[in-house]
């Protein structure tokens, strides 16, 4: 076995290792404005349930290992002290991901991630209309872990209004944890959901993946692609080139043979078939053809 003191590693790899062990983690999809109003959203795996009465939720927004920066979300609710933490179920991790992208500040993460912003109750921050559970919470403490690369910001919240979605709810109106279909963050790119087992989602850290808003109309508009296709296709950097596109379309038979036919759905049911395969270059090469 091998034994390891935590001052003896590198934060990162030590960072590696709690999240590979302690896991599976629920996922707190923050929501947040800054004082002067600017929506964020984020998603945290730093995240659970600590009381029902009153009803508490904890997580934390760490300063970045790397420059020991801290996020915007901890910026926000420092100030506001407010948040609405939206579950993520499978349906969204995508866009959810996708919008952990680190953006510049002011830049939205509704927009950029695709997902809907819904006006709360009680609380100024928005709710994700796409998650199926949304918590309005004020937030009663920050409690700073320590001042380095790493350390944690524990954000206690209290849940002062909540909402559920019937699609979710069995007959005795109780959640059905089949129809929820959450999911969670492990250790590196791996998620596990609730109703199937592991899958990984690439973390954009170093990336700036173009967003969902700057996806054609015509792709949007398709009823091939839900919302987790639109967040895998949001999460390239850049669009491929007309010279990459014909390289792609004159090697590849399949693919000619669907752009001859002229049929818009089967151009994008091709596409929809290199999503399913992980290959996000491909399906963008695909859409972005034009009929042979």
């Amino acid at each position: 076995m091998i034994t390891i003191d935590p001052k003896e590693v590198p934060t990162v790899q030590m960072q590696a290792y709690l999240q590979g062990a302690v896991a599976p983690r629920p996922i707190a999809f923050a929501s947040t404005l800054s004082a002067s109003g600017k929506p964020n959203l984020s998603p945290f795996s730093f995240f659970n349930l600590f009381s029902a009465n009153p009803p508490i939720l904890v997580f934390s927004p760490s300063r970045r290992v790397r420059d020991n920066t801290t996020k915007h979300t901890l910026e926000n609710v420092l100030e506001t002290k407010e948040v609405v933490i939206n579950v993520v179920n499978y349906n969204i991790v995508q866009q959810a991901s996708l919008s952990s992208t680190e953006y510049a500040e002011g830049v939205d993460e509704f927009v950029k991630s695709g997902l809907t912003k819904l006006p709360s109750l009680k609380v100024k921050p928005y709710r994700v209309a796409e998650s199926p559970v949304q918590f309005e919470c004020k937030v009663n403490d920050v409690i700073a872990l320590g001042e380095n690369g790493g350390a944690g910001n524990l954000v206690i919240c209290e849940v002062i209004q909540m909402h559920l979605s019937e699609a979710i709810l069995d007959e005795a109106g109780r959640i059905d944890q089949h129809k929820i279909d959450l999911v969670s963050r492990l250790g590196g790119n791996w998620y596990s959901r609730a109703n199937a087992g592991l899958f990984e989602v690439p973390k954009p850290l170093t990336t700036l993946g173009i967003g969902v808003d700057q996806i054609p109309d015509f792709v949007k508009r398709s009823t091939v692609f839900d919302g987790n296709d639109l967040g895998m296709l949001g999460n390239v950097e850049s669009l491929p080139t007309p010279e990459e596109i014909a390289v792609f379309v004159g090697e590849n038979f399949a693919v000619k043979g669907v752009l001859s036919s002229d049929d818009a759905l089967k151009q994008h049911q091709k596409a929809k078939e290199y999503i399913d395969q992980n290959d996000v270059q491909s399906a963008w090469k695909v859409l972005l053809a034009k009929p042979q």
